[in-house]
């Protein structure tokens, strides 16, 4: 129960920040975002949907984990944890509220490094907290071609 317990509080963090970039998408998804030219490979909503949900969890699930250990390395990576947290939304204030793709591809680009240093920093610590985080570093690169489509086709 003692490990169990930072999991779940990180696990809702992560879903509280989704909750949040949601919120913060507003109108854009239905006044702005339909009428941009995306590619071909871009999903349905409803897999967004369902692969955040997923990325959440994980991302939740690694955080417990590396908050669990307790060293003063757990303190460096919990706050690159909450860096990328809030890099994460502002994504969504960038891409949707701003509707800047541009300014959407400038934070993503820091949100899929400061990720990258979290995954090589969590894998000193502990390989699973490490490789729950692959598949957002595989949708953040996914997400960055697609955020880019957009800027170079509109």
């Amino acid at each position: 129960m003692k490990r169990l317990l930072p999991i779940l509080q990180f696990v809702v963090i992560s879903f509280v920040v989704g909750y949040l970039s949601r919120v913060l998408q507003g109108t854009s998804m239905e006044a702005w975002y339909p009428g941009l030219v995306k590619s071909s490979l871009t999903p349905p909503g409803y897999i967004f949907s369902l692969v955040w949900g997923v990325l959440y969890l994980l991302m939740g699930i690694s955080a417990g984990i590396v908050w669990s250990a307790r060293t003063v390395y757990s303190w460096v990576l919990t706050v690159l944890f909450a860096v990328q947290l809030l890099l994460n939304l502002a994504w969504s204030f960038a891409f949707f509220w701003m509707r800047s793709p541009v300014a959407g591809i400038v934070v993503l680009a820091l949100l899929l490094a400061c990720v990258a240093f979290y995954v090589i920093g969590c894998y000193k610590q502990s390989r699973v907290a490490a490789y729950l985080n692959i598949p957002y570093l595989m949708w953040l690169v996914f997400a960055l071609y697609l955020n880019s489509y957009i800027v170079m086709s509109n």
